[in-house]
């Protein structure tokens, strides 16, 4: 280092301390000794020397933070986005290999898509099912199996922007399909389906539900049960994956926010030809895209190229066979986003007390992700005077909550019991 390179102020006979030396003080944080090098590096170079160690430390600890842990989300938002939406893992030991292209009965190779899709499609009373990354990439692959260069019919109210930017007339254009829009923004007849099938000649009638977003007022839109009276194949994209409307898993039956949402089996049952949605929202599992439905059309879409690079790993697969047998099992317990659904606020309001019966206060939870704006769903917390976001966020583990009008809000219906502890542990430092 020259000395016009150092810090103004400081002599040249300062020399930095030696990477290494810095790196190796740093050991005690857990991370590899390349992120303790290159946080040494980073504060040698912008810091002057009798600072270095510290200003090392904080980058080491700025690292750390920065990987995937554990959050205590107690924002009551069921769905959070930014938290990787349902809770979720998987039972299966894959510190082994796993059956998952491999038919154990002739030792053959069989598909990935023989398992949990399977259970997914008898959950949902479909004839067949395949699982991709993501919604987004079921509806992809769907119109690129079967409507390529092809016209599609989609109502004008129902050209959605997804999360992330995506629109629906981006990812049609990505698959191929040919784009036509049917009705207007706020109101859409059969008789615009008709006519695109008949004059345009439009392959596919796609209803594409309003997740994140209403129409209120003058409308009027076409039903699934009126599409398939058309002739075509009709694709239903659902969105939040709410697998059954009766939600048998649940021993009282579907909370009443849910009245209003759009199943799988009762979508198909009145006629879709495919349904697709998510795995990571009312569905309540991993991030995935579900393909079900007709057998012939969800082979179509198995064959396709597409479905090759939009295939999830082993990892994915598993989560969805735990959950998909949960579902069948009945045991919506076992499924963490439907039993903090269904907790009652009374039970909320008897944790609250038991952490700080001064803190206790009501509050209103929501699904999240994207599904059912709007909706809230009655709750219990703990509610404390200022901002302690900073504090709670740099917990460990950290704690996720909502600041309003400058108190801090904590739901404890997106809490898991277990958890209490920690977050009364964590307020009592914070607060005393």
């Amino acid at each position: 280092m020259s000395v016009s390179s150092y810090p103004q102020g400081f002599m040249a006979e300062e020399h930095p301390p030696s990477v290494d030396r810095v790196a190796r003080s740093l050991a005690d944080t857990g991370l590899p000794h390349p992120l303790l090098v290159e946080a040494a590096r980073t504060a040698i170079a912008e810091t002057p020397p009798g600072q270095v160690a510290e200003r090392a430390r904080q980058l080491a600890e700025i690292t750390a933070r920065s990987l995937l842990t554990g959050v205590i989300n107690a924002t009551g938002v069921l769905l959070h986005t930014n938290m990787g939406r349902a809770p979720w893992g998987t039972t299966t030991d894959l510190t082994r290999y796993t059956n998952l292209e491999l038919n154990l009965e002739d030792g053959q190779r069989g598909s990935r898509q023989d398992r949990a899709p399977r259970l997914l499609a008898q959950a949902c009373g479909a004839e067949a099912a395949m699982v991709v990354n993501n919604c987004a990439s079921a509806v992809l692959l769907v119109l690129a199996a079967l409507a390529e260069n092809q016209p599609v019919a989609v109502s004008r109210g129902e050209l959605v922007e997804i999360g992330g930017g995506f629109r629906i007339p981006e990812v049609m254009a990505q698959s191929g399909a040919q784009l036509i829009e049917v009705g207007t923004t706020n109101r859409t007849r059969l008789s615009d389906f008709s006519q695109a099938i008949t004059k345009q000649k439009a392959v596919l009638a796609l209803s594409v539900h309003q997740s994140n977003y209403r129409i209120e007022g003058f409308t009027e839109a076409v039903s699934v049960a009126e599409l398939a009276t058309l002739g075509v194949p009709v694709i239903a994209d659902i969105g939040s994956g709410l697998l059954d409307a009766a939600c048998p898993w649940l021993a009282d039956g579907p909370p009443a926010w849910v009245a209003n949402e759009p199943a799988a089996r009762q979508t198909l049952a009145t006629g879709a030809d495919l349904v697709t949605f998510s795995g990571d929202k009312l569905l309540g599992g991993p991030q995935a895209g579900i393909i079900a439905g007709r057998a012939d059309l969800v082979a179509a879409c198995a064959a396709h190229p597409l479905a090759r690079a939009l295939r999830p790993g082993s990892l994915i697969f598993s989560a969805l066979e735990d959950l998909a047998l949960a579902y069948l099992a009945r045991r919506g317990d076992d499924i963490p986003f439907w039993r903090m659904a269904a907790l009652s606020t009374e039970s909320l309001m008897a944790r609250a007390q038991a952490i700080n019966p001064d803190w206790v206060t009501e509050t209103s939870a929501m699904p999240g992700g994207g599904t059912l704006p709007g909706v809230e769903i009655p709750s219990a917390g703990l509610v404390l005077p200022g901002d302690l976001s900073t504090g709670l966020r740099h917990n460990q583990p950290p704690i996720m909550g909502r600041v309003v009008n400058h108190t801090t809000v904590l739901d404890l219906r997106t809490v898991h019991p277990d958890d209490d502890q920690v977050l009364a542990t964590a307020l009592t430092n914070l607060v005393g």
